[in-house]
């Protein structure tokens, strides 16, 4: 990664910033740090745990159970948005650029054609609000740092809704999942090396990144769910079931239905297509999921 020789990841402990620390260690100088070392939530020793001199900060860190954040607006905006400028003002002061993860949720999912970078957010909840708040407050402070959206997060360093499912079709063979809510699916491997292309090529300013084509809830279940039977791994269940969103009564906060999103600006820059989302889930599968969790037929 030109330019960057030095890299400090914060939020180490999640599913992204584990897999980025991991990818980047192998030819790259990279500090990593986890909730324990660096808490958004502590302002205060923020800066005195940020005096290493670095190129490049990649925060990975954030508050992102969507009802909790529903009844702890403040805590929300703190960890979102305020630490989100305070390390980009700390960037600043070193010369350095800072990546900023974010979501898909800043849109309030009422198109029907994937979000591109230029449409306007429009958040449901206050997760959501947050999370734009530090979009912005990331920008106003240098144009040069990068915004990097992305959904449906997945990857081998922490479990997601995925392993979840394949957990219960192992469990049980009732497995039901959401059927009207669409997105696509991000795999940490591949964002790690996306993110790598996009930094070699000056990104700046927002960049969506996510595996291509969309998905339900419930398609990117069933599929795995097939991916699993054909790997030969133990599963009970054969069919994902269909719910609506109006069935999942302990949501809180509300959810965008609709928020594929548009890799064209990246693959304009890096020459670069990201290959499709069910690729990257049987590559999950076969190489992450079926090797720890393998049980004989």
């Amino acid at each position: 990664m030109k330019n960057f020789g030095r890299i400090t990841i914060i939020g180490t402990n999640g599913r992204l910033g584990a897999a980025l620390a991991r990818e980047y260690s192998r030819d790259l100088e990279v500090r990593g740090l986890g909730r324990k070392q660096l808490d958004l939530g502590k302002l205060d020793q923020v800066r005195s745990l940020l005096e290493t001199e670095f190129d490049l900060l990649i925060n990975c860190a954030a508050l992102t159970n969507v009802d909790y954040c529903e009844s702890h607006r403040d805590e929300a905006f703190l960890i979102n948005a305020q630490g989100p400028r305070l390390l980009a003002e700390i960037c600043a002061e070193k010369s350095a650029k800072l990546v900023h993860i974010s979501t898909d949720y800043v849109f309030d999912g009422k198109k029907d054609t994937p979000y591109i970078e230029a449409d306007p957010p429009s958040p449901l909840s206050s997760y959501a609000e947050s999370k734009l708040s530090g979009e912005q407050e990331v920008l106003a402070v240098s144009p040069d740092n990068l915004v990097v959206r992305l959904s449906w997060v997945f990857g081998p360093d922490k479990p997601s809704f995925i392993d979840q499912i394949i957990q219960r079709a192992r469990e049980s063979d009732s497995v039901t999942a959401v059927s009207d809510k669409f997105s696509s699916p991000s795999y940490t491997i591949d964002v790690a090396n996306w993110l790598r292309l996009a930094l070699d090529n000056d990104a700046h300013g927002i960049l969506h990144l996510a595996n291509s084509g969309a998905c339900s809830w419930q398609e990117w279940a069933q599929y795995a769910i097939d991916v699993c039977h054909s790997v030969g791994m133990s599963v009970k269940a054969d069919h994902v079931a269909k719910l609506s969103l109006t069935d999942m009564k302990n949501f809180v906060a509300r959810r965008p239905v609709y928020t594929v999103l548009s890799t064209a600006k990246f693959a304009a820059l890096t020459g670069v297509q990201p290959r499709h989302w069910r690729e990257a889930i049987a590559e999950y599968i076969s190489a992450h999921v079926s090797k720890n969790e393998y049980d004989p037929l």
